[in-house]
């Protein structure tokens, strides 16, 4: 079982969120939002997603109970979702593929999947089962990812304007190679764990 710190929680689920990446996706969705009420559009996703994280943090172990699933087949599975999301970090979608929005975004595309994806849902998950102790630490460390995400995603346009999109892009897949070795070492982790539970008599 892979131990957390507060810090390295924080780190994962940072990466996990990618507000870096997120840069471009918001800027289109965005793009017919008056200037006005763009940051007030982000926060509210922002919160939404982070209502969202926060209630599968405290309902995770009852989650893992009534699916009769594994803290192993968690982080396994938690690793494969989260080596798919660094693969597209890597290697993005070509331009045009994602669908310009005419009207303001609400819940989807940003707040889910965007920032509650899959894998961030499947992180806190794994997260607050393997060390339920912590919960508090592993909100605070939410808490801080989100305040991440936020100050990113306010200032999108100066930072797109700054350095452009290439920088912008550069250092998402720069993230994603970190990513894919922190979900090849999970999946390595719960492969060891597994072998280690059949080898048991």
């Amino acid at each position: 079982m892979m131990q957390y710190t507060f810090l390295s929680a924080t780190i994962l689920l940072i990466l996990i969120t990618d507000p870096v990446g997120n840069i471009p996706i918001f800027a289109s969705a965005l793009k017919h939002v008056t200037p006005q009420r763009r940051p007030w559009v982000i926060l509210r996703e922002i919160s939404i997603a982070f209502g969202l994280l926060l209630l599968f943090m405290f309902v995770g172990e009852s989650f893992l109970r009534v699916m009769n699933l594994s803290e192993l087949a968690l982080q396994i599975g938690g690793g494969v979702i989260l080596f798919l999301i660094a693969l597209r970090m890597v290697f993005p979608p070509p331009p045009g593929a994602e669908v310009e929005m005419l009207v303001e975004p609400l819940i989807v595309p940003l707040a889910v999947p965007s920032i509650a994806g899959p894998s961030a849902l499947a992180t806190v998950l794994m997260l607050v089962s393997q060390q339920p102790e912590r919960r508090w630490e592993w909100i605070g460390a939410l808490c801080l990812t989100m305040l991440v995400s936020a100050s990113v995603l306010m200032l999108s346009q100066r930072i797109l304007a700054f350095t452009g999109t290439r920088l912008v892009t550069a250092v998402e897949r720069l993230m994603g190679l970190v990513l894919v070795s922190v979900a090849i070492e999970m999946m390595l982790r719960g492969a060891r764990t597994f072998a280690t539970q059949i080898g048991t008599p």
